[in-house]
This record gives C-alpha cells, structure tokens and sequence, in this order.
C-alpha cells in the first residue's frame, strides 16, 4: 500500500515560520473546505498520524510552502512528481487523456505503458525533461541492457528499442549508439594491445578500470551525448509505433 511522504519535522517547521498555531492551521484548513481538527495537526506534526493527499495539499497552502516541503523528499517516482504539483490522481488523469484505474495501476506499479499524445501531455503536466521521465518510469534499466548491448554487439538492431523507451528521434539515437561502440570497441583494443606486446599488469588494470567506469555511466553518456534534448519536455519528438 502506497502512503504519502510526509515529515512531521518540516510540518512544525513550516508552521513555526508563519507563526501559526495548530489550532489557527485546522481553521484554516477547515475554512478552504478540509475539515481537521487541532489535534489531527498536532498528530500528524508528531508523526502519529499521516495526512491524505488532499489533507497535505491544503495544507502545503494554509503554510505557504511546497508539497514537497511537507513531503520532506525530492520527488523520485511518478507519486511523487504528480503530488509535488498537487495533483490529484483524477485531476492528472483527466490532463492527460487516461482513465483514472489505468493510470493509478502505472502509478502503483512505477510503470508508464501510456501512448505518445499520453505521454508528451504527462511530461508537460509534471514539469519533467525527457531524461529525468525515462527514471521516473522505472526504464533506465531497460534503457541500460540496451546499450550495454549495443555497444558490445550490432548496435544498429537496438537503435528501434531505444527510440521506442525514449522517444527520441531514431538518427539521434542512431548517432548516439554509433559514437558509443566504437569508444567501447577502443577499450578492446587497448587490451588486446597490451596482452600481445605483454605489458605488464598494471597497464592491463588501468585499461580494465577505464573499462568498468565507462560501463558504470553507461546511461549518464548516453545521455551526454543526446545532448539539449534529453534535458527539455520530449515535444519536438517523434512518435514510434
């Protein structure tokens, strides 16, 4: 059962900054139409209740702060983006062209199956670039097999599962995966040069070590070289079907 961030500490917090009282706050909250009583606040400040969405949405007004003051988490996941612009499921389900069960079922299991149109009005709604969407829907795994595959094999037949998991136009990512298997082919070279001219074993380390980092930023180089346009709202993109 998904719960919703919150941190009692940052709650107390908040409320000392506006100088409000807990029984001020449930006013408050009750006159913007969510009835609470004080001691519900002062539950929720001391960590033995948590609020609803709804609850902390007002909340997050009545203290003048950002839900994700009162989350006390950068968001991370689909939840959390969608509740950091105080989003109600049905609201954002309603943005974005989706029926309410279906996206709560993505967001439940922090996977996107949503289709382009779908997809390009979720990254607009939540504020999202491209790159920092592919994480939140749970595919920079998938998105990684892919390219360590790809520069280790044929390239060219991973180009349409990459397209397809970021959206991005296929000689961008053709371009990408291209510059990426001849840079992983050098590492090869490299050893194999120094095992033929037998080197000794601290320049096979060194070689290896290059090797390890570069596979271990795999999906940040990736990135790097898409460059700008892994970095804004996936509009400009071509859909793949």
């Amino acid at each position: 059962m998904y719960s919703t961030p919150f941190s009692p500490a940052e709650a107390r917090s908040a409320r000392a900054r506006v100088g409000l009282s807990t029984a001020q706050v449930a006013q408050s909250m009750t006159a913007c139409g969510t009835p609470v009583h004080p001691e519900l606040v002062e539950a929720w400040e001391y960590g033995s209740q948590m609020p609803t969405e709804a609850q902390l949405f007002v909340l997050a007004d009545v203290l003048w702060c950002p839900p994700t003051t009162l989350m006390g988490v950068e968001p991370r996941t689909l939840a959390e983006h969608r509740m950091a612009r105080q989003l109600s499921v049905e609201r954002l389900s309603q943005l974005i062209g989706m029926d309410p069960a279906l996206y709560w079922a993505a967001e439940s299991a922090r996977q996107w199956s949503g289709d382009y149109r779908q997809t390009k009005a979720l990254v607009e709604a939540l504020g999202l670039s491209l790159r920092k969407l592919i994480g939140v829907m749970g595919r920079d795994e998938e998105l990684s097999g892919h390219l360590r595959a790809a520069i280790d094999g044929r390239w060219k037949s991973h180009v349409g599962p990459v397209t397809k998991i970021t959206t991005l136009n296929k000689t961008r990512v053709s371009d990408a995966l291209r510059t990426m298997h001849g840079e992983f082919a050098e590492f090869s070279e490299r050893y194999m040069g120094h095992v033929v001219a037998r080197n000794d074993d601290s320049r096979l380390k060194e070689v290896a070590a290059e090797r390890s980092a570069y596979l271990r930023r795999l999906v940040d180089h990736f990135w790097d070289l898409i460059g700008d346009a892994g970095e804004a709202p996936p509009f400009n993109t071509v859909p793949t079907h």
